[in-house]
């Protein structure tokens, strides 16, 4: 189940080809990675997807596809606006962002309730739902919540935690970051702090940060630049094994 620092993928915003960038999050811990990029070519997305994979491989980390379509793996994360029921694979996540959008899951895993905080990434989206917000909405879903939308900071990463979320969904952190690796980490240790009961181990906090593993000669000209702009996806998730489905005809938000 993604927790901890998960993060979003956008080559629009990236300082360096998007394999390098999240090459540099995963030595800083990230194990989660979404990826959107949705208006590649399926093909040029799906290979994409294989070199994120294999990056994300000697950490055990998984990667999450934006939409219904998994790419070869078996993992996606749904927008609000559908599809209903979800597809049938190993995890789905949807998109929330009220008690309305979490009343129509029906077998979702987890949720990323937003936005949390003002975004760059998506200015005017909100009203932001603030830390109290969050907590109220944590408090009505089923299914584990990512909290998304202008999480940049460790402090703005803690208190998204302390609401109960189990993680944060993080973009332009560390897209826009000189330093990937040093940004996830610092995010990875803020999450593992609040997480750390008070005279306890820090062993997830300090996790060293490795080298950044070598990027296949073929990903510095391999869709991770961008070309055509990128539409917004929110990533919200949530699941509800066990809850009915919705009744036909609903209108879809």
């Amino acid at each position: 189940m993604p927790s901890g620092v998960v993060l979003l993928t956008d080559r629009r915003v990236a300082r360096r080809p998007l394999v390098e960038v999240v090459a540099g999050a995963v030595a800083g811990g990230v194990r989660w990675v979404v990826l959107r990029e949705k208006d590649l070519p399926r093909t040029e997305r799906a290979a994409l997807a294989a070199q994120l994979r294999a990056v994300l491989a000697d950490t055990g980390g998984t990667l999450v596809v934006a939409g219904p379509d998994p790419l070869g793996g078996d993992a996606v994360h749904l927008p609000a606006a559908g599809p209903y029921p979800p597809p049938a694979v190993g995890l789905v996540g949807r998109s929330c962002h009220d008690e309305a959008e979490l009343a129509r899951l029906t077998t979702e895993d987890y949720v990323t309730l937003s936005p949390v905080f003002l975004t760059r990434t998506k200015p005017g989206y909100g009203p932001p739902l603030h830390p109290d917000g969050l907590r109220e909405l944590v408090g009505s879903s089923p299914v584990p919540v990512l909290a998304l939308g202008g999480v940049e900071t460790p402090g703005q990463a803690r208190a998204c935690v302390e609401a109960g979320a189990v993680g944060v969904a993080v973009l332009g952190a560390i897209m826009r970051a000189d330093d990937p690796a040093a940004s996830a980490a610092a995010l990875t240790r803020a999450l593992a702090d609040a997480t750390t009961p008070l005279g306890g181990t820090f062993e997830e906090a300090a996790t060293p940060v490795t080298p950044t593993p070598p990027v296949p000669a073929d990903a510095r000209t391999t869709g991770l630049r961008p070309t055509v702009p990128t539409q917004g996806s929110s990533l919200t998730a949530r699941s509800g094994h066990g809850r009915p489905q919705p009744p036909t005809g609903r209108g879809q938000q």
